[in-house]
């Protein structure tokens, strides 16, 4: 295992444009559970009916009975050290941009700097209606969060059934192709349209380096070193690698 932390370390400093995809596994050890899993979201409240633009618009109340259990436990988490691993990656460097399907804010919490959301971001809500914008922290101890106008607010996250943001398609993909290393951090990358990301990347010459607890269909595809184990665990250990490496104190 330890030769696959130097060989990702060396991959890293090589290289001239690093991008890392994160997704839920990276905050499972931050208490948010993957929304899929056993204790997610998913296993209480069925998508088709709570987690879809139309459904929000039709009946914004009983869609906000799972986003008050979604808020209370993105509100409890911190960072964990694959986060703060992460933001140090950055400041040496070696990390340029991160492209994350999170909608927690814990990469920038952490101190990671460009950090591009795919989905969106819970911190944050709007009105639909008349636009404006209110920090959910604000809103928190109303029952049904609403705008001046009265109407429900939905926060700033992608619905399915809701576009991607532009911006953030547009440079997720730009940065792929254009990557000479991508880190793969707590997701499998099934979900279109960000599972074309890393084999965009590999078209491209980038070095595909995988952290996660199991092997995924990118694991014997497109993946050059797999880095198995939580990413609280990994992504600190590849940092101390580095910072030997870097003449630095681990």
């Amino acid at each position: 295992m330890i030769e696959s932390f130097e060989r990702a370390a060396e991959i890293i400093m090589a290289s001239e444009l690093t991008v890392a995809l994160t997704g839920a596994g990276i905050s499972v050890e931050s208490g948010i559970p993957d929304f899929r899993s056993a204790a997610g979201l998913w296993s209480r409240f069925d998508p088709g009916e709570y987690a879809t633009i139309e459904a929000f618009r039709a009946n914004p109340q009983k869609v906000w009975e799972m986003l008050r259990e979604m808020d209370e436990v993105v509100s409890r988490a911190r960072p964990n050290q694959a986060h703060r691993g992460m933001s140090e990656l950055e400041d040496m460097g070696y990390l340029q941009t991160i492209i994350t399907q999170n909608v927690d804010n814990l990469h920038q919490t952490a101190g990671s700097k460009d950090v591009i959301e795919y989905h969106g971001n819970a911190s944050t809500l709007s009105c639909l209606w008349c636009g404006r914008k209110y920090l959910t922290a604000d809103k928190r101890k109303e029952h049904l969060p609403r705008c001046e106008c009265e109407k429900i607010l939905k926060p700033d996250i992608v619905f399915f059934g809701e576009m991607i943001p532009e911006e953030a398609m547009n440079r997720s993909f730009e940065l792929a192709s254009s990557t000479s290393a991508l880190l793969v951090i707590g997701t499998s990358a099934v979900v279109s349209p960000v599972n074309a990301i890393p084999s965009l990347a590999k078209r491209n010459g980038a070095n595909i380096i995988e952290f996660n607890k199991e092997e995924t269909h990118l694991t014997d595809s497109i993946t050059d070193v797999f880095l198995k184990g939580n990413a609280g665990d990994t992504v600190p250990e590849l940092v101390k690698i580095v910072k030997q490496k870097k003449g630095m104190d681990a």
